[in-house]
Order: structure tokens, then sequence, then C-alpha cells
């Protein structure tokens, strides 16, 4: 009896497997991207491909869907922190179901100021196999910083985005940050500009793929994009935020564009002050996370590093990859761990 009960069971989930579909009867994917770890409900075989929907970001059943997790810092400089074991910890220890990939494009050993770019790309697609085995979703950070206007390397991007979108056209967990930070000159025309040449490279091989845009003014600038948004499916606005500096006048202006239906995601923010360093505010960054969480909107934490400055959430002494314990983290590290554990409880009424 055993024995034919087995074997009823294999053959349903081998026709799980050539159908694309989950437990939950939608697609795990765009295609072939069912995580390697199946002993486990991941995120990614739980809610499938996302997409934006009615200015929401929802999953595979249509449901509003909040990505919730960390940003490395850059990978140039931390490439130690994409493996497994890492992303392993956040998603099960911490409770995440995302990661964020920030590969710096000017900064020292940049992708477009002297990095090995081979090196850099590697670095991108160990992140981006080690997510999805895990069954996590993964951003790919096109980190604009001190080149402040994304056009300066536009070139570059078109390349970077339409390599590495064909190598991942059909996985439903991958999703393109193009460009981090604008800031300086780069008003939300030059932004525009920029997105209409580089999303449609992303499109000719991923019609379906989330992509993230960056606003003026460091990505707090959400209300230009709200007033002549693109004309694109499936974007989302990226605002960042740091607590001690952002406060009630930039929650306000998010909260305005949310109700007028504007996709947003935070796609990096800190509880210290905008310069990653200086004193934590968890007074404001509970106000910040309390507004996203009622409206849905996904977010990431800078960053997964044990860099001396108040935004890494790993101690400078801290040389562990894996199972943190407290002396392992920083102030910030033991603040955001704990929520994003809260949240899960919470979301699984416990």
């Amino acid at each position: 009896m055993r024995g034919r009960k087995k074997r009823g069971f294999m053959l349903f989930v081998y026709l799980m497997m050539i159908t694309g579909m989950s437990l939950a009867g939608f697609p795990l994917s765009r295609a072939w991207a069912e995580p390697a770890d199946t002993a486990v409900v991941t995120p990614l075989s739980e809610h499938g491909a996302l997409r934006v929907e009615q200015g929401a970001l929802v999953d595979g059943k249509g449901e509003k869907f909040q990505l919730r997790g960390m940003s490395t810092h850059g990978l140039t400089w931390f490439p130690e922190y994409v493996c497994e074991e890492t992303f392993r910890t956040l998603r099960d220890d911490w409770k995440t179901n995302c990661v964020r990939l920030a590969m710096y494009t000017e900064e020292y050993g940049g992708y477009c100021s002297g990095g090995n770019k081979d090196e850099l790309k590697a670095l991108v697609r160990k992140g981006v196999d080690t997510a999805t085995e895990l069954g996590m979703y993964v951003i790919i950070d096109w980190h604009i910083l001190n080149d402040g206007d994304p056009n300066i390397h536009k070139t570059e991007a078109m390349e970077f985005f339409g390599e590495i979108s064909a190598l991942y056209k059909d996985q439903g967990n991958v999703i393109y940050e193009i460009c981090n930070e604008p800031n300086g000159t780069a008003d939300w025309e030059c932004i525009k500009r920029y997105a209409n040449e580089v999303i449609p490279v992303i499109r000719q091989n991923d019609s379906d793929a989330v992509i993230i845009v960056g606003t003026p003014t460091w990505s707090q600038e959400i209300d230009k994009a709200a007033e002549a948004p693109l004309e694109f499916d499936n974007v989302l606005y990226a605002l960042h935020f740091y607590a001690a500096t952002h406060t009630d006048w930039l929650r306000e202006r998010l909260r305005g564009c949310a109700q007028k239906g504007l996709p947003v995601f935070v796609s990096e923010f800190g509880m210290c002050d905008a310069n990653g360093n200086g004193n934590n505010d968890f007074v404001q960054a509970e106000q910040w996370l309390g507004l996203l969480d009622e409206y849905k909107i996904g977010y990431c934490c800078w960053n997964l590093a044990n860099k001396a400055e108040a935004s890494s959430v790993l101690q400078p002494s801290s040389q562990k990859l894996s199972g943190w314990t407290e002396e392992d983290l920083s102030e910030s590290g033991k603040w955001i761990s704990g929520y994003f554990r809260q949240r899960s409880l919470e979301e699984n009424g416990v």
C-alpha cells in the first residue's frame, strides 16, 4: 500500500515539474526557474513570478506582495557575502525573501571605472544563481552614485543589461534596477531618456521582467515620476530614505504618490544618517516601515557588510558569513533582523 502511495505521489510531483506548476497552482516562473532547494517552501515556490498591476507589486496569484530583504554593499569591496550560507541565513533566520546585488558603476573598482568587468559579472551571476537555488528574489542593481546622471555610462548599461537579461530571461525571480540614485544635474527628463533606451534592451529578452527605475535627488523625487511616468508595464519607481535624515516630509511625499497609484519600491534604506553613518533613529525607522507595510511597498535595507559604519548590519570584528549571533550584529543589524522576524510572525498569525 505504501509503495503505491509513494509511486502516486512521485507521479504527481513529476506532473507538476513538467507543467511548471507549484503546489499553489500557479507558474513558478516564466519557464524553468524552479529552485533546487525543494525540501522547503520558498518565497519563489510560494509566490511565483511577480508583476506590477494597478500600482502595486503582485505575485503569481495576483495578490499584493511585499519584497523584504537586504542589499549587499558594493560587490567589489565585500564579495564574500555573495554566498549560499549568507543568503540561507537571510532567508531562514532573518525571514527575508530577496537580496539586492549592488554593483557600483563609478566608484573605485566600479564596473565603468577600472573594475574587472568579467569578475563583477561572474559575481552577479553567482548571486543570482545562489538566490535562485534558495528560491529567493534577486535585484540586479546598476549602482549609480558619483556619476550622478545615468546617461554618462548609458552605453555600458545597455551592454550589461542586454547580456544579463539574455541569461536570465526565463526566470521569474530576477528584477533589474537600472539606476540606483540619480543625482546632481540628473532631473526626471534625463532619467526618462536613459530609461527609454535601457528598458527596451531588457524587454527584447524578457518582456515581463520587473524593472526598478531610480528618481532624481538620490531617489527621493518620486513625485516627478508620478507627474510623468514611463510608458512601460512592470515598472517600479525607487524611493530611498535614511531614517535619521528623512522624516515626515518625505513620508508624506510617499503617501501622496501611493494614493495616486504610483508603484513604488524602496530599494535602499537605513536607520542612520543619509551618509550611511551617524546615530540610528529607530523611532523614525519604525514609522517608515509601518507606512511601507500599510501600502504593501517592498524594501531592502542597506547594507550587508562588516564595514565600520552605522548602516552595516555586522560588526567590523565579525568574520562570519552566516549564523550570526548578537555579538556579530551591529546596532542596525540587531534592529532590522528583529523587525524582519516580527513581520514574518505577524504574517503567519503568530
